[in-house]
């Protein structure tokens, strides 16, 4: 089969439970060798999309590609050419690292096992705790153990389901440049987080709300397209001034940054007018450009819940 530039290449993907659409028409190309960060709220529809690209879950409508399988009809292929780290530890907690890894190994058929399991303790940092049980360790090093076990059978794409949730910043910092060197290497990365500075570090993104793809592209082409004004304030007594501006014409979200309020609307004008109606010598106000939280929490704020 000829390899195409996309590792993910799909289009209306769709997934029904019951009566509820919880992923609605997707569309999504992912080039080889690129980092994808998939953001969106609990219950968007993140994971279950990942689970329908890995092989693991049917379409009920879309067709598409991954790794240039068919994903309704050669999904056995694709769970041989996938690595998948899901949210929640997985592996057995009584057993050693490197015990694990030789299990997974065992899985996939990797030839030369032996020093398959060597070559992924010794790539993740692992080889000094490899006799150390799995339910001893620490959150960033049972991230690490089930990044080497997505690995040990050499696949050509990842999907990470919210890998750093729970891990000290050091970690999160360390599992990032891994990822980008994988990348480096060629391995293509899906990734879904919470984390706006991950985020940053993805090549492009998309934001999913409620099972719909609001957004996607580049982190410049995300924040272009929300076309959203931001001001800062600081001073005395912001709770009472958040009171004051929710609601009022032009203002569509008001979010605390510490001792700083980001005031946020799609029309600069009316928000503008709301602003001058309510600023003191109190208060020092200061336009930004919005960041991609502001961007965010506005998406989620205007997205309508597919379970009400």
């Amino acid at each position: 089969m000829p390899a195409s530039e996309y590792a993910i290449d799909v289009t209306g993907v769709t997934k029904r439970f019951s009566d509820k659409t919880v992923v609605n028409a997707i569309d999504l190309q992912v080039r080889r060798g690129e980092i994808y960060g998939f953001l969106g709220p609990n219950g968007s529809g993140k994971t279950t999309f990942i689970r329908m690209l890995c092989g693991l879950l049917t379409p009920d409508g879309g067709t598409g590609t991954c790794l240039g399988y068919d994903l309704r009809t050669q999904q056995a292929a694709i769970k041989k050419h996938v690595g998948y780290m899901t949210q929640k530890f997985s592996y057995y907690e009584d057993l050693s690292i490197r015990e694990n890894l030789d299990f997974i190994a065992r899985i996939y058929g990797v030839p030369d096992r032996i020093d398959a399991v060597q070559r992924s303790l010794k790539r993740l940092g692992l080889e000094n705790r490899s006799a150390q049980l799995a339910g001893q360790l620490s959150g960033g090093w049972k991230q690490r153990l089930a990044l080497a076990a997505c690995l040990i059978h050499s696949p050509q794409l990842l999907l990470l389901d919210e890998p750093t949730a729970g891990v000290d910043p050091k970690a999160r910092r360390e599992f990032w440049d891994e990822i980008h060197q994988l990348a480096a290497d060629g391995l293509t990365v899906l990734i879904t987080t919470h984390y706006m500075d991950e985020a940053e570090r993805c090549h492009r993104l998309a934001y999913l709300a409620y099972g719909n793809l609001l957004t996607r592209g580049s982190l410049s082409d995300v924040l272009a397209t929300a076309k959203l004004t931001t001001w800062t304030v600081t001073g005395p007594d912001l709770r009472k001034l958040s009171r004051v501006l929710r609601g009022r014409p032009g203002v569509d979200q008001v979010v605390a940054f510490g001792n700083t309020l980001h005031v946020s609307g799609r029309d600069a004008a009316q928000l503008d007018a709301a602003i001058a109606a309510v600023r003191d010598p109190q208060h020092e106000w200061k336009r930004i450009t919005s960041g991609l939280e502001d961007v965010f929490i506005s998406l989620m704020e205007t997205a309508e819940d597919n379970f009400k």
